[in-house]
């Protein structure tokens, strides 16, 4: 059988992919749109992580058995058409319940305490030029007591609720946006707006709740509060974040997505770059070393049952 990885250049040379025996691997850096046809006709197995695969491309892929995308997120699939022609489409799931909750933490952290602001400024010979044995020149704050409103609560939702208790603060899942009534476990949307001192973000962008915060949700959050968004682009309004930063309605915010990736020079968020007190990563969130193996692996072990099921 022939396996084609259209974007092997996603993942690191040295995150190890080895498929299952009888199965030979072509492996390409990266794949246009316009290649995609060519590379994958003769393929059983079409490997992506973000590269779309669109009907005008699969249907000339008569061999092809499986679509295995490396991620959670199937948007780059044409699932439908993938279903009419037989052809089975899997995802990978749970993989990075360490690393993206732990990213969530490592931007709570940064923004609580000023770190960049204190970190840049000794850098600049500031602590040298000091009077006394230090300088607290931007306010520190701690995670302790603060109440955290976690919107999504599968595995990463989950697990961020398990860090924080550990960090002593107060964790409450979020009921939906405009939901009937609350659910067992959850406090009202309303509620949580008005009374957390942070709000971060983990779940899948669906039309219901794209642009879930915007101007109303800014003016009604706390002015000492924090977001961050380690889901996807979409879920915060872009543009009423950048008037809320710019009129000081919330202390901070922290994302690593956005609503155009890779982020191009004219995007909005390019226009907070200089705002201390805005942190941008790209897309990071989920790729530790840790994560991105287990995603591997969890993607073969998938292939490998797909194969033996099959026969």
């Amino acid at each position: 059988m022939k396996a084609v990885f259209l974007d092997r250049g996603s993942f690191p040379s040295h995150i190890d992919i080895r498929m299952p025996e009888g199965i030979e691997l072509i492996n390409y850096h990266n794949t246009s749109e316009a290649d995609v046809a060519e590379r994958i006709v003769d393929a059983d197995i079409v490997l992506t992580n973000k590269v779309p695969l669109k009907k005008e491309a699969i249907e000339r892929a008569t061999k092809l058995k499986l679509v295995q995308v490396m991620a959670t997120g199937t948007n780059n699939v044409d699932s439908e058409f993938c279903q009419q022609a037989n052809i089975a489409v899997q995802n990978v799931e749970g993989y990075s319940t360490v690393s993206v909750p732990e990213h969530t933490f490592s931007l709570m952290l940064a923004l609580r305490r000023n770190l960049f602001q204190y970190i840049d400024d000794v850098k600049k010979g500031k602590w040298g030029r000091s009077e006394f044995f230090c300088f607290m020149d931007y306010p520190i704050k701690d995670l302790a007591g603060s109440r955290i409103a976690i919107y999504g609560s599968g595995a990463l939702g989950t697990q961020v609720s398990v860090i924080a208790k550990a960090f002593g603060m107060e964790p409450c899942f979020v009921e939906r946006k405009n939901a009937p009534h609350v659910r067992d476990g959850y406090i009202a949307f309303e509620e949580a707006i008005t009374t957390a001192d942070i709000h971060t973000f983990h779940c899948p962008l669906t039309p219901e709740n794209k642009n879930t915060i915007s101007d109303s949700e800014f003016d009604a959050m706390k002015p000492s509060a924090l977001l961050i968004n380690t889901g996807r682009g979409g879920l915060i309004d872009e543009e009423a974040l950048i008037r809320a930063l710019e009129k000081n309605k919330i202390a901070g915010a922290a994302f690593d997505v956005a609503t155009i990736e890779p982020m191009p020079k004219t995007h909005p968020l390019n226009t907070l770059q200089d705002f201390p007190n805005f942190l941008l990563t790209p897309h990071i969130a989920w790729a530790s070393d840790g994560a991105m193996q287990k995603l591997v692996s969890i993607a073969v072990s998938r292939i490998s049952n797909f194969i033996e099921t099959s026969q």
